[in-house]
């Protein structure tokens, strides 16, 4: 992973779709959320707040927005913990992101 500042996680993994141990390269955008449910099967639901501004009232609004992001084993992010999201491939018909560290 080339141009960012990530340590690979201690635990190993055997997923194909793993940044680290697997076969999947890491590209484009980089976004920091909070897991906001992790029910899904190495799938976690990522929100990720900004503001807005807007020039009618001259202030700025808070949005946030639902990012879909691959959650592999050797991460293992639960809900609650603030996790760093690169850009990939489509992995399936909704994730394009895969978690490449928890903070």
């Amino acid at each position: 992973m080339v141009g960012i500042n990530v340590k690979p996680p201690k635990k190993t993994c055997r997923d194909k779709k793993c940044p680290f141990h697997g076969s999947t390269k890491v590209r484009g955008n980089i976004i920091i959320g909070r897991v906001v449910s992790d029910k899904m099967k190495n799938t976690v639901v990522v929100e990720r707040e900004f503001l807005r501004y807007v020039p009618k009232y001259e202030q700025y609004e808070r949005r946030k927005t639902k990012v879909l992001a691959h959650n592999p084993e050797c991460i293992g992010a639960k809900t609650g913990d603030i996790v760093k999201i690169m850009e990939t491939r489509p992995l399936s018909k909704t994730k394009s992101f895969t978690i490449v560290e928890k903070r």
